[in-house]
Formats: structure tokens, sequence, C-alpha cells
């Protein structure tokens, strides 16, 4: 029980960052500001920014509940996952913490189709929040993914389709919901709110960064070379 509350933790805090990086973070901004000019007033500004957020929150619950639930209703992946999941999740680690720490380029594929798709939602206005929002969620850049692949191996790890998902969801949906609001009130606000969460950012994602390649070299030396203690 008190794993589960580690990883969940974890979830919304890989969540939380993957909304402050830089790609996600200059999509939100974009995307709330479109709408916020097409729908008029703050308070429907403010409605449209919360149907953003749960439009991309709904698009990372959806995916990580198909992946972690298909994975884990297969006998033999579940079977794998049990044996050798704490094995997986060292070199894990490190791989994402590289490509936080910036030292590793993951190539995505795409070429910005989400974006397109999302513009043209976003002419609808108000009702087209909710899609802007998964819609760009499916947009995922090197950091989004690698956070997003880290969330989705913990829920494999303990067998959470549904919780850890929705929790990285409502990390990645609170910086939506006060930038939203900040839009609704000030768009001067927004600016200044924007280069202090870009710092902060920096710092947090260095730390985690960091954090992971030492866990992941810890994850190494006890279950691959069995150094340490059992």
């Amino acid at each position: 029980m008190d794993a589960i509350w580690l990883f969940a933790g974890m979830a919304f805090w890989l969540g939380l960052l993957t909304s402050v990086s830089p790609c996600p973070l200059a999509t939100n901004i974009a995307a709330i500001s479109f709408v916020g000019r097409s729908v008029g007033s703050p308070a429907r500004v403010l409605a449209a920014g919360l149907l953003y957020a749960l439009g991309r929150t709904a698009a990372y619950v959806g995916i990580g509940a198909l992946l972690v639930g298909g994975a884990l209703s297969l006998p033999a992946v579940s079977a794998f996952l049990q044996g050798f999941m704490n094995r997986i999740l060292g070199p894990l680690l490190i791989l994402i913490g590289m490509v936080l720490l910036d030292l590793l380029t993951i190539p995505m594929p795409g070429g910005g189709w989400g974006q397109r798709l999302g513009e043209r939602a976003g002419r609808w206005g108000l009702a087209g929040a909710a899609a802007l929002g998964f819609l760009f969620a499916l947009a995922f850049c090197p950091v989004s993914a690698a956070l997003y692949f880290k969330m989705i191996a913990d829920a494999l790890a303990c067998r959470s389709p549904i919780l850890l998902p929705a929790l990285y969801g409502a990390g990645t949906a609170l910086p939506v919901a006060v930038f939203a609001g900040l839009l609704a009130v000030s768009a001067q606000r927004i600016g200044a709110a924007y280069g202090a969460v870009a710092r902060v950012e920096a710092w947090a994602r260095g730390v985690t960064g960091a954090l992971f390649i030492a866990v992941g070299i810890y994850y190494c030396l006890i279950y691959i070379y069995g150094i340490g203690p059992s």
C-alpha cells in the first residue's frame, strides 16, 4: 500500500513536470490564448482552459489505460513484467534521466500533425477546447514522451491502469488551469508567470533527471549485477 502512494506521487510530479516543460507549456499557452480570443468573456476563457485541461487528461488516461490494461491482461506479458520489471527500470531510468538533462535526444516522428489538427479544432471555440487538449496531448515531444513512458512503466510495476495515468493527467492539467485563470484576469500576468515557470522548470527537470540516473544506477547494481543489499 505504501508503494502505490509513492508511485502515485511520482505520477503526479511527472505530469506536473510534463506540463511545465518548454514544448508542452508553450503549446498550452498558445492554445488557451487562441481559444480565449475566440470565446470572448473571462468566464468563458476560464471554462475553455478547464475543458482544454480535461481533454489533455482524458488523452493521457485513455492511452495509459489501454497500454497498461492491455499488457496486464496478457498472461505472458504480465509474468514477464513481474519477473523482470525491476531489471528493466534501471536502464530505463538512466535513459530518461539523460533525456531530461539533454544528454540524449529522442527523434520524434509526426511532423506536427497534432498541432495542425489542433488548429482546426480551435476554430470550434468553447466546444472545441476539450478536443484541442486531447489532440495536443498526442503531440509528444522528447521530454514529454520520456516522462509519460516512465509513468507507464510505474503503472505496469504496480498494476495500476487507471490511477497513475489519471494522476499524471491531473498533474499536466494543473498549470493549464492556472494559466487559463491568469489569462481570464489579465493577459499581461501570464507572460510574467511563464517566465517564472520556465526558470523553475529548468531547475526541477535537472534535479529529476539526476535523481533518475542515480536511482537507475542503483537498480542496475541491485537487480542486474546483484551488488548491494538483497
